[in-house]
């Protein structure tokens, strides 16, 4: 095997199709505009082989470039034989109903679980927690939301992130400033939130404030239109990004885009279009996924801005430590007693069905 090549993370973040790696996609990987790499459930097939596909990604560069999946829990867990297996976020909402200290301590449990069993494959985040509220109108949020109520979103919320860190990872609250209000799925169609801007603060955006002063590292905005506010989505709105996320609530971590490819994100223009968009309004890094010939496309044409602090964020999403020291970790008693904790929940099957969420058919 070649040498890793010294090349700083770019600002893209793609995908691969399969359980390891081609020729092309090792070469698209080795862009200078790449900085991650997303995994899907097709790229998984058992826990080896996915230590060896992070293995083979982190070795083409250093620093490595970032690994990332959607990994929540119910029905949007992309690794399942070998994992344990993670409830939706409702459940521990319904928990919290119950007992809240009980819940708190098991939100902990789940974050760690969650992110020493990823870090032990070579992953180095997943895009979690939903922040958004429970409104009871939207399919593809649904059950993935702890609670309607955005106190005890937040209480679960930090415990969670707190459960990652303890896991090696950071977190990343999505989707802001909040998907929950919207009937419709935005990778389907343009959803539309009427509401003002006074109505988003006292409810949908204050698990996002007490997140970020809590030391959340990333962000993924929403690809919702809020017109109140703004004409633009929220991942392509200055607004909402800088005056919003970064002056009014403090947030100085990364804020990714939502996948360029999905619907909607479609009016904004072609793949670059959409991409100076997302990056004029201020995001640190897009996603584009389950599209090489657009990533190519993105790749061969992208004139990114100045990002001067790009380096330092994508630095701190880095995971901590190895993959063999949390495999260690994943070894010991107290981690085995804390993944009896969440592998005994009991999870009705219909928790983790629904409406699929960002794979590609």
């Amino acid at each position: 095997m070649s040498a890793p090549l010294n090349l700083a993370r770019g600002p893209v973040m793609a995908d691969v199709a399969g359980f390891t790696l081609t020729d092309a996609e090792r070469v698209r990987l080795c862009h200078p505009l790449v900085g991650g790499v997303i995994l899907f459930r097709r790229n998984f097939e058992s826990v080896e082989q996915l230590k060896a596909l992070s293995a083979d990604i982190r070795a083409l560069r250093t620093p490595h470039l970032l690994i990332a999946v959607d990994h929540e829990g119910g029905r949007v867990q992309r690794f399942l034989p070998g994992f344990t297996r993670l409830p939706p976020m409702k459940m521990l909402g319904e928990a919290f109903d119950a007992d809240p200290q009980a819940a708190l301590a098991l939100a902990r449990d789940v974050g760690e679980v969650l992110a020493a069993e990823l870090a032990a494959c070579g992953v180095d985040l997943s895009f979690t927690p939903v922040l958004d509220l429970d409104w009871g109108q939207c399919a593809v949020i649904g059950n993935r939301s702890f609670h309607r109520d955005p106190q005890v979103v937040t209480q679960l919320a930090v415990a969670l992130q707190q459960g990652l860190a303890a896991g090696g990872m950071g977190s990343c609250g999505k989707h802001f400033p909040g998907h929950g209000f919207v009937e419709g799925d935005s990778h389907h169609v343009i959803p539309v939130d009427a509401r003002s801007l006074d109505e988003l603060r006292a409810d949908d955006l204050k698990p996002f404030a007490a997140l970020a002063a809590a030391g959340m590292s990333s962000v993924m905005p929403a690809h919702v239109v809020y017109p109140a506010v703004d004409s633009l989505p929220a991942g392509f709105s200055r607004v909402w990004l800088q005056d919003i996320l970064r002056s009014e609530l403090g947030f100085d971590g990364v804020i990714f885009s939502d996948d360029l490819t999905m619907e909607g994100a479609a009016g904004v223009g072609n793949i670059g279009a959409r991409a100076d968009a997302a990056f004029a309004a201020g995001c640190d890094m897009v996603l584009v996924c389950n599209r090489p010939d657009l990533a190519d496309e993105l790749l061969a044409t992208l004139q990114p801005p100045a990002q001067p602090e790009l380096a330092a964020r994508l630095a701190r999403m880095q995971g901590k430590g190895t993959p063999d020291a949390w495999r260690a970790h994943c070894d010991t008693d107290a981690f085995a007693a804390k993944r009896t904790r969440v592998a005994a929940l009991s999870i009705p099957p219909e928790a983790c069905q629904g409406v699929a969420v960002g794979e590609a058919s």
